[in-house]
């Protein structure tokens, strides 16, 4: 149940970060005047990454990759590609993603220029962007 939740809500995450950085790109492309449109976008985006680590978490530590963790210790789920992934490389870029998220929301509300607003926007969530890419488990999640 909560493996599912956390894929389906990986899909609203996913869209609302690729809305936000498509908007931040053609905000700062056109020299648009970051609204309040603006704003919201990204910081819905915050709010539904921070949501999305929480389930994570959960289904984390309720995961049969995590039993098999502690069962067999690291050296073993290290050597399991799979497991490697689900246990290791999946949570650290995911939290790490969050963490450019984060940064990059506090960061542009300090600056004073639209276009350094949207600069500072593309810059984080577009790396959080690329992370997440980089270690969806896409066997496990489109199959």
């Amino acid at each position: 149940m909560i493996k599912m939740l956390h894929s389906g809500w990986a899909y609203i995450t996913l869209l609302l970060l690729i809305i936000a950085v498509v908007n931040a790109i053609i905000g700062l492309i056109s020299n648009k005047e970051f609204k309040e449109k603006d704003l919201r976008i990204s910081l819905f985006t915050l709010i539904v990454t921070h949501i999305q680590v929480l389930i994570g978490f959960i289904a984390f530590f309720t995961s049969a990759q995590f039993a098999f963790l502690k069962e067999n210790g690291m050296k073993a789920s290290m050597e399991d590609t799979t497991i490697r992934l689900i246990v290791v490389e999946h949570p650290i870029m995911m939290i790490l993603a969050v963490v450019f998220i984060t940064i990059g929301f506090s960061k542009h509300k300090s600056k004073i220029t639209d276009s350094v607003r949207f600069k500072t926007i593309v810059i984080f969530y577009g790396i959080a962007l690329a992370f997440i890419l980089s270690k969806i488990p896409w066997s496990q999640w489109l199959g």
